[in-house]
Parts: C-alpha cells; structure tokens; sequence
C-alpha cells in the first residue's frame, strides 16, 4: 500500500508494431505521448530500431514479423504463434494502463483479441482496410476493441455502425519530412552535381518485396537511362533489407547512392526528380513531398490470385483512393514491366502538364490526409490516447 505522499507510478502503454511502418508510426506516437503528459508516460512492448532509440525495450525483433502475402506467410506461421502467445502473457504480467496495437493487423489484433476484458483499454491504430476488401472484420473488432484511429477521412463510418469508437487523426506521412535533411547539403555529401537528374527508388522493406521488384527496378533504370545518360539513382532503405537492396542494386545501369537512413530518406524524396516506388506507406510519404511518382508491386501469383477475387477497390495507392482517380500511375502483378514503369516516369522526369498534373493532384491528396487540422496527426492520436487512461 503506498504512502498518501507517494506520487502514484507513471501511466504504462504497451505498444506492438508488427514492421518498419509502423514502427515510425510508434516512434512518433511515442513523442507525442511523452510532449503530451510531460513525460510521465512509461513504454513496452514490440517496436522496431525508431522506437528503441526512444527507450522501448522490444520483446523481440519485429523482423521477425514483417511476412506480407496470404501464401508467403505460411511456412511462418509456427513461430508467429509463438511469438502471439509469447507476447499475451508479457502484456498479462506487466498489466499497462493502455495497450495500442500499430497496424499489422494480423498479428496485433489477434493478440488484442485475446486480451479483451483484462482490465485495460484496447486501441488500434491504421484501421484495417475493410472499405476494400473482408468488410465483416469491421463488426468482429468492434467486438473486443475500445476505439480505433485511423489514417483516412472516409474510414470512421465503416467501424462507427458498428458501435466502435472511431477517431480520424491524419495520415502519419503528414509530418515525415519533420526534420528532413537539405538537398543541397545530400547532393554535396554525395558527391553530386546540382545539375544531375535524379531519380529516387524504393522497392519495399520487407525482403519479399525486394526480391519481386528490385530486377524489375532496376530494368527501368537502365531504360530511363538510355534516354537520361547522366541520371544517377538515390537508393533509401531500411536495414532489414539494405543487404539486399545493395546486392541487387550492383549492376544497375546507373551509379547508385544507397541511403540507410531516415533522414536522408525524406531528403531523396524532396532531391528526387521524380520516384519509382513499392506500393505502401512510401506512396503517400512522396506524395507529402510533392515528389512525381510511379508505383509498382508483385506478390505471389497465388496470393494475387486470392487478393484479386477478393478485394473490390481501383487503386492501391492511397493518394488515388482518396481523390478517386489515377493520381499515381499503378502497375500490379504482370502490368509491374520495366517497359510500362520507363514509359510513366519519363514525362514525369520532365517539366510538363504530365508532372504538374501529377503535382496538383498530390496537393489535394495531402490536403484531404491532414486530418481535423488540430496539430499532427501523431498529436491528435496521443491527446485521444492519453484520455483513455484510468485518471
């Protein structure tokens, strides 16, 4: 029993983000729980190297759990299961005052899932995306989960019939470029002419997509090149699969500047004259930066094959999903050919009404992103969470 002058102990949120995404998405989370209480919030749980540079503790490495694909997933699954089980019974014995789940839905909510009625607020955070594909999981989350955040405007609806709390808070990508690193001072540390055209690619973080698309990268590379003798390429990545993206990147056509780390990451955004981009998080980060870009993806044919019966959107980019047309050219599965990808992004490498129509159209994308407009969307997220906590 504590002393009436005891001050109580600091609020504890346990955090679980399954990949890179989000665990960028935790870190900022995390600076905005600890600006928002002064610095009385305390942090476990699974988070990735931008969450453990803030003080979290990882259960185990997220590497472990970033698998995408339906098929690809399988010859993982024991040790996902296990890592499931492993984390239930961390989040039981340390009993925080608030457990959020970090996109990754197949791992996150099946662990919250299991957690319903132990005693503490169930969040998740990057609504799953029902609007395009599996719409009943809408009322099966609402079954366990107290109120979920999500990244676009349209989404609460989807969730809110279904009794579930549900707040809009702005896309994450919104305030990536918060501290980006200048241009200039990347093209000097590399060793790069202000004059030389640069085309910014990046084929995934997870080391399936790499392997799918960086051949196909960098095919297009070597077509771009032939029109653009001098065009050089900024490589961002993350380390999961900088082994990877160097290996590949050898041969390419063109010199490559391989970048590591997340500040130069949203500088090749902004140097980029245009970019070649996996579809995911990426999309809408260059869309932030106003940066033209073309995007390619491939999966397994089975998963394709099940993703394609199954899910009933145009687009998957986010950008297009939200202003309802082709504001980045797509190019899924067989369409994902350097011919196709060269073709886009040559006009966009260029002045002309096909980048200044791309370039307006990502304007209004990131207006529609930015949320109710109280801040970042980290700020948002953190000022709703803080509110769920006991006292």
């Amino acid at each position: 029993m504590s002393r009436p002058d005891e001050k109580p102990a600091a609020p504890l949120v346990y955090l679980i983000a399954g990949e890179p995404s989000g665990d960028q998405l935790g870190a900022r989370l995390m600076t905005a729980l600890s600006a928002a209480s002064g610095g009385r919030v305390r942090f476990s749980g699974v988070g990735g190297p931008q969450m453990e540079k803030l003080g979290l503790r990882s259960l185990f490495s997220i590497e472990e759990l970033a698998v995408m694909g339906l098929v690809e997933v399988l010859p993982h699954l024991p040790r996902l299961l296990r890592r499931m089980a492993q984390t239930e019974a961390h989040v039981r014995a340390v009993q925080p005052d608030l457990l959020v789940t970090i996109d990754a839905p197949g791992f996150g909510l099946r662990v919250a899932k299991k957690l319903k009625g132990a005693g503490f607020p169930l969040v998740h955070y990057v609504a799953p995306s029902v609007w395009a594909w599996k719409p009943g999981r809408a009322k099966k989350i609402a079954g366990y989960l107290d109120h979920l955040l999500t990244l676009l405007p349209f989404e609460p609806p989807y969730f809110e019939v279904h009794g579930l709390k549900t707040s809009f808070v702005g896309h994450p990508a919104i305030e990536a470029l918060d501290g980006a690193g200048q241009v200039g001072a990347l093209r000097q540390r590399l060793g790069i002419r202000a004059d030389t055209p640069l085309l910014t690619v990046l084929p995934g973080s997870r080391r399936s997509e790499v392997k799918r698309l960086a051949p196909v990268f960098g095919d297009t590379v070597a077509r771009l090149v032939a029109a653009t003798p001098d065009l050089e390429v900024l490589l961002p990545t993350v380390p999961a699969v900088a082994d990877l993206v160097e290996q590949h990147s050898r041969q390419w056509a063109a010199p490559v500047h391989l970048l590591p780390r997340v500040a130069d990451k949203y500088a090749a955004f902004k140097a980029g004259r245009a970019a070649l981009a996996a579809s995911g998080t990426v999309a809408i980060e260059l869309a932030v930066a106003q940066t033209p870009a073309v995007i390619g993806y491939r999966v397994n044919a089975l998963t394709a094959a099940i993703v394609g019966y199954l899910v009933k959107v145009p687009f998957v980019s986010i950008a297009n999903l939200v202003v309802q047309r082709a504001v980045q050219p797509e190019f899924l599965q067989q369409h994902c050919t350097a011919e196709n990808l060269s073709r886009a992004l040559l006009p966009l490498m260029q002045e002309g009404p096909e980048r200044q129509a791309q370039i307006a159209g990502l304007k209004e994308a990131v207006t529609r992103l930015s949320g109710a407009g109280q801040g970042k969307p980290s700020d948002q997220a953190a000022k709703i969470l803080l509110g769920l906590i006991p006292g």
